[in-house]
């Protein structure tokens, strides 16, 4: 839950007022589905009104942009960066993309709470909320997709800005015919597959990865959007590729079968995701011959078993709908470069004038209003979850809210039930010692319908300076996100709008809010409920995904009490004045000569902080990290444990005080680091300080009670066993139980937990860790240096701790592999899950990789540095000397070096992660519960790796194994 969050804009079918994506189409090429929108008239006169050189129509970020339509009929917004050459994407883009920490996201990525460090492996989670949050159906649920986003977020990151583009097609699942569910979705991949003038099947894809870039599409409900960036001198080229797919795609007949696996794999990933199940089930829900009832993803029986057995030419039927309906005037493109507009302009004519135009009306479905007014939504649904949840979700199904963009009536609600502070829903819970999310009170929404319209203007004129804030540095964002939204907004807002329309509150009426909120009542609800504890009565199957479930009215006791004129809760009341926005955002200024890297500014016996001011991006932000050292947390898998309960219930306590100031954002993060707590904070400088000393006297006086320690032990149980049951993590855990020697694994670390632990060990371990310390800081942006030595004195004075006895190391040493292929070949956790995984790591000399460029925006350049500190190298020029290093080597160095890497000397270990199936000789398929897993089962190779040695016991084999030495280059 988080009051800052956005609701989706409202849509032809009737909005979820949870803003749930319901039914939403295939995520294709590994992107997120929403909801469809409708254009309404006024929209449509703005996508249509005549182009004006800097269109000063449009309300305007720094980047001034130019709105066109081309003479087929297609849109185009046109964004220059050349008079904006310092501007560099937003700090949100990469949030906490450290090289250094790798954690399991629990929220929304610009959200606070608790992580855990995993040494740079991806180990993402819903579950490990510093808040005990656990939403399964919101999309941070779609764990594949989730990771996707974080590779290619991270693929982008230490570049250049990259030039980008975006296209959206007004069509989408809605459109797929009744016989062939997920054509849609299939033409997405299929258009891809080469054009006329380029024909190679993957050259496109080719092009973009040998300069720097990366593409994806989705396919939605009403829209279709395709993305992709690259280098600025490759842009003109990427463009005329790209749009060839538009023109004259190839799609040919010989490339059907294995496009179609490509869409089954994506929905063979997709079926274990809670999000998706629910979305499916909800969709079934919808009243007979309404397009949201329809299978949106596809699958192999979809387009290829059952088109074989009806003499359907699927050919023939892809060709027809994409002539039929990816039509020049149902599109719109949107592109962001540091060519001026005029050159913008020239290319995007010569360019994308050349995409047919059939003439034919657009697709509407603006008739079809209430899709869920029907008995069956109108009902408790429980569902057997993937994930080891307890979540009760509501939905309201509301007539479209387009229309009141302006006015956004759903943020407010989303604002005020979903506010995390003092007077909320979820303080009332936390105080009941109730799992987050677990119950939702219906009482709150009548509370807030009490209340809010007397008492909005002040929520209305916060809101807006935090939105208003968030604007300001909007035009800053990563391209590839930024044109993507545009080129949906064009489809949704008037002309005026399409920048502000999805980010500012611009007008306020009360009696809209008022009116959204007296269709929340509670007997029109959709009640959602995922247990485990309710697989024995759950016999119905979900067609598609085999979701299981039970149906049932709403229990007499609870209609008739949501029925009835019930007391309100007088502990529930609306948001206070928040202390953390900042007004301040003047720039220091220094008091310390300008460096190029960090600096040591301050160094005692406790610790030592580095200090380096932004005279580059100058913005009124900073970033604040500090890394209190412990050797406790590695000496047993007990002590790890101990330790991320502690950090989880910090994080716990300190979810409402400093709720405000994530609302304010400043954002804040503790992580559960393999060698100590990372504490790292960032915003707006003006009200930084009051956050971190938050944070440090939460520390200092940290206390808990037997129930919350229950609760959030319990909670790390799940978290730990959500992260086993997925293939991608267990083999990236086997990895490193293997390499890193004194790593504790999760595997380990789970089944010390479920043996047991008890308040005292864990009060006696806080008071050790709190009693010994080394503490290593960096502060960077809008600070002075008087001011960055502050925090470490702080940290220092609140804490009382002593100084460690003898340094602790904060690396783990490998171990040194045999020259030989070895293999680990373990049966995945998930009795329920068929996916596999494979992962072949080469132990290799050190080879540098990396790119010579500049530091896109602050936050990239605090990465690189906190990695610098985090692992005691302090090499800040590393880039310059790895970037010599590239010089100096030649194509025949490299040729030699990976031809020793692959010879019969190679250093090679191959984890193979194994799932359940038929094919894999397994009758008895069911799902994994809490508890069961306990140990790996180890399997034999298989005939194709007969000739590799193969490990059955780690322990026994790592124990033949010498040490490498601590890694470092510090020069």
């Amino acid at each position: 839950m988080s009051g800052k969050s956005k609701p989706l804009s409202s849509c032809s079918c009737p909005e979820l007022a949870a803003g749930q994506r319901v039914g939403a189409g295939a995520g294709g090429r590994g992107a997120a589905a929403r909801l469809p929108q409708e254009e309404s008239e006024a929209q449509g006169r703005g996508r249509r009104a005549n182009p004006s050189l800097g269109d000063p129509a449009i309300v305007k970020s720094p980047s001034d942009p130019k709105y066109l339509t081309l003479q087929n009929g297609l849109c185009a917004l046109l964004i220059s960066d050349a008079n904006n050459m310092d501007s560099v994407p937003s700090e949100d883009s990469s949030e906490w993309e450290d090289n250094d920490e790798t954690e399991i996201e629990t929220d929304e990525d610009d959200d606070s709470g608790a992580e855990m460090d995993e040494d740079k492996e991806n180990y993402e989670d819903d579950d490990n909320d510093g808040d005990d949050e656990e939403d399964p159906n919101n999309s941070d649920d779609m764990e594949m997709e989730e990771l996707t986003e974080k590779e290619e977020a991270k693929k982008r990151s230490g570049t250049e800005k990259l030039s980008a583009a975006a296209l959206c097609v007004a069509v989408g699942s809605f459109c797929d015919p009744e016989d062939l569910p997920g054509l849609a979705h299939f033409l997405e991949h299929m258009v891809f597959m080469g054009s006329l003038k380029y024909p190679d099947e993957n050259g496109f894809d080719a092009f973009l990865k040998k300069h720097g870039g990366s593409d994806n599409a989705s396919t939605d409900c009403e829209r279709t959007v395709f993305h992709f960036d690259i280098q600025q001198k490759y842009f003109k080229e990427a463009l005329d590729r790209w749009a060839q797919f538009f023109i004259h795609p190839l799609m040919i007949r010989d490339a059907i079968d294995r496009e179609v696996e490509a869409v089954d794999s994506e929905y063979q990933l997709a079926r274990p995701s809670d999000a998706n199940r629910r979305e499916l089930l909800l969709g079934s829900l919808a009243r007979p011959g309404h397009p949201m009832k329809k299978f949106f993803w596809g699958n192999a029986e979809t387009l290829k078993h059952e088109p074989k057995k009806s003499n359907t030419d699927i050919y023939t039927r892809l060709r027809d709908f994409w002539q039929h309906y990816y039509s020049a005037h149902y599109m719109n493109v949107v592109v962001q470069s540091k060519e001026t507009l005029d050159t913008l302009e020239k290319w995007v004519k010569e360019i994308f004038s050349q995409i047919p135009n059939n003439g034919l009306p657009k697709p509407n479905f603006g008739h079809l209003t209430q899709p869920f007014d029907t008995p069956e939504f109108y009902k408790l649904y429980r569902v057997v979850p993937i994930r080891n949840v307890h979540s009760l979700s509501i939905a309201w199904g509301l007539p479209p809210q387009e229309r009141h963009y302006r006015v956004k009536p759903l943020h407010y609600i989303s604002w005020l039930v979903g506010h995390e502070g003092k007077g909320s829903v979820l303080s009332f819970l936390r105080k009941k010692y109730l799992e987050t999310n677990s119950v939702i009170l219906f009482k709150t929404l009548l509370n807030t319908r009490n209340s809010t319209t007397k008492e909005s203007p002040e929520i209305w004129e916060e809101i807006q300076k935090i939105e208003a804030n968030e604007f300001y540095f909007q035009d800053q964002a990563d391209p590839i996100d930024y044109v993507e939204s545009l080129c949906e907004n064009i489809h949704i807002f008037c002309k005026e709008d399409f920048l502000t329309g999805d980010q500012l509150l611009l007008e306020y009426k009360p009696e809209i809010i008022a009116d959204v909120l007296n269709q929340l009542c509670p007997l029109r609800a959709n009640l959602v409920l995922l247990s485990a504890a309710s697989e024995r009565k759950c016999h119905l199957k979900e067609r598609w995904f085999g979701t299981q479930y039970s149906v049932e009215d709403i229990d007499k006791y609870w209609s008739d009490l949501w029925a009835s004129d019930f007391q309100l809760n007088q502990d529930l009341h609306l948001p206070e004045e928040n202390k953390y926005i900042a007004t301040d955002f003047a720039l220091k200024a220094s008091d310390w000569p300008d460096t190029e890297h960090p600096v040591k500014i301050l160094s005692t016996h406790h610790g030592c902080v580095w200090y380096k001011k932004d005279n580059k991006f100058k913005i009124p932000k900073a970033y604040i990290r500090f890394h209190l050292i412990s050797p406790l947390i590695q000496q047993s898998a007990k002590s790890v444990v101990l330790f991320e309960t502690f950090v989880n219930i910090l994080s716990h306590n300190l979810a409402e005080p400093a709720y405000e100031a994530d609302v304010a954002q400043l954002e804040y993060k503790l992580v559960s680091g393999e060698h100590g707590l990372v504490i790292r904070v960032k915003g707006f400088n003006h009200k930084l300080p009051l956050l971190f000393q938050l944070i440090i006297d939460q520390l200092s006086d940290f206390s808990f009670t037997p129930a919350v320690f229950e609760m959030i032990t319990e909670q790390l149980k799940k978290t730990y066993f959500n992260i086993l049951i997925k293939p991608e993590i267990l083999a990236k855990d086997v990895r490193s139980l293997i390499l890193e020697h004194g790593k504790w694994s999760m595997i380990d670390r789970y089944r010390r937990l479920m043996k047991g632990l008890y308040t005292e060990s864990l009060s006696s371990f806080v008071k050790g860790f709190k009693s010994h310390l080394y503490v290593e800081g960096l502060v960077q942006g809008n600070f002075t240096s008087r001011e960055s030595k502050d925090f470490l004195n702080y940290v220092v004075l609140n804490l009382q701790f002593l100084p460690l006895l003898h340094p602790c190391p904060v690396q783990f040493r490998v171990v040194d592999l045999p020259n030989t292929h070895l293999l680990c070949k373990v049966k995945t956790l998930n009795r329920g899950d068929a996916n596999s995984e494979v992962t072949v790591y080469y132990q290799v000399s050190a080879l540098i990789h990396i790119k010579e460029c500049e530091d896109s925006y602050l936050g990239e350049e605090v990465d690189r540095n906190w990695n610098e500190i985090m692992t005691q190298q302090y090499l800040f020029d590393r880039l310059a000397h790895e970037v010599e290093a590239l010089r100096s080597l030649t194509k025949s160095d490299l040729v030699d070096w990976f031809q020793a890497h692959r010879g019969k000397e190679r250093k090679a270990l191959s984890i193979h992660v194994v799932g359940f199936g038929k094919q894999e000789g397994d009758s008895d398929v069911q799902q994994s519960l809490l508890g069961e897993i306990y140990q790996l089962t180890f399997l034999p190779p298989s005939s194709y790796m007969k000739n590799t040695s193969y490990i059955r016991d780690i322990r026994n084999f790592t124990l033949m194994l010498n040490l490498l030495p601590y890694h470092k280059i510090l020069k």
